[in-house]
């Protein structure tokens, strides 16, 4: 039953040695108590037949010993590691690098590319429970809307907030991925990913989209790239005179770039053109990466007092109702 069991402050079982003194104290007390009378001859009494009370008059203290013992057993906190669990230790940091400029606002997803990324995103941050996380945002320049966190809570509602307009217009994807490899690149994670989602062409930022995609090499971060939007036109709402109105639009996404970008660090390039294709893709990354975790078995300790505790608790109370019951005349 307690096969494998040990104990977390095994130090306490010295305070058994209590249990010598007051084994001392009550045999020494048991003499003093011994009556003496006398007679002519011990003849008769040592042939006179023993009583059942008579072997058990030392049953009390016995009882009260044992369940000092059981009770210093529960001080020591005994624990069981017979309780094997499998658990998936997923080691994986993820960020995640959006594009918010102006043209993800296009309704070719609804309710537009930027909320449909949004969603999707939030989705893959809730199911995966074991990484650390983080999100970059860029359009013109970028920054870091959250760094790598498990606190799930924190980091969705740091999504729920992105909105276009934040930074200046355009669309730098160098500089969006450079600052997502920033920062992963210290981390001593089983495997580092950055997944960026772009719905246009690089014409911003100090840093070329390749030489971002080589320093994420170097680091051995791969990056899965996601190029977001129809093909052909996409409605785009435009600000007239007359209010807000949806003009067809072409769809210019850097699929060679993008492509050449995941490659060369061992990642893939998707490419979303609907809010379930969108899914999908989130899927589909969420399995490639699951396929490189590792996944450990260790034993979690249990604490076993309970048991020490109730059979303590008994010999105590068989104690008690023996001392008041058949030996209540006996000091």
């Amino acid at each position: 039953m307690f096969e494998g069991l040990t104990f977390k402050n095994p130090e306490l079982f010295y305070l058994l040695l209590v249990i010598l003194p007051m084994v001392a104290w009550y045999i020494f007390r048991q003499k003093r108590n011994t009556a003496s009378i006398q007679v002519s001859s011990t003849a008769s009494l040592f042939s006179a037949p023993k009583t059942m009370k008579h072997y058990l008059r030392h049953s009390v203290f016995a009882l009260q010993m044992l369940a000092i013992l059981f009770f210093v057993i529960v001080l020591a906190r005994p624990q069981s590691s017979q309780n094997w669990e499998n658990s998936t230790t997923e080691g994986i940091d993820i960020v995640i690098a959006l594009d918010i400029s102006s043209s993800m606002l296009a309704r070719d997803f609804a309710p537009d590319r930027l909320e449909a990324a949004k969603n999707v995103a939030m989705e893959f941050v809730s199911g995966r429970e074991h990484d650390r996380m983080g999100l970059v945002v860029f359009a013109g320049e970028a920054f870091t809307q959250c760094p790598l966190t498990t606190d799930r809570a924190v980091l969705l509602n740091l999504f729920k907030d992105i909105k276009s307009g934040l930074i200046e217009d355009g669309t730098a994807i160098g500089n969006g991925l450079a600052t997502a490899v920033n920062r992963v690149k210290d981390s001593e994670a089983i495997s580092r990913v950055v997944i960026l989602l772009t719905d246009g062409e690089n014409n911003r930022g100090e840093v070329a989209p390749m030489t971002a995609a080589e320093i994420a090499k170097t680091f051995g971060i791969r990056v899965y790239t996601v190029g977001v939007g129809s093909m052909g036109t996409a409605p785009y709402p435009v600000q007239t005179p007359f209010g807000t109105e949806l003009r067809e639009m072409e769809v210019k996404i850097d699929e060679p770039l993008l492509t050449e970008m995941a490659n060369v660090t061992g990642g893939k390039y998707f490419r979303a053109t609907s809010n379930k294709k969108l899914e999908e893709i989130y899927k589909e990354i969420d399995q490639l990466e699951k396929s490189k975790i590792d996944v450990h078995q260790f034993s979690r300790r249990s604490e076993e007092f309970l048991p020490f505790a109730l059979i303590g608790a008994l010999l105590l109370l068989a104690s008690l109702f023996l001392r008041t019951t058949l030996f209540r005349n006996i000091p």
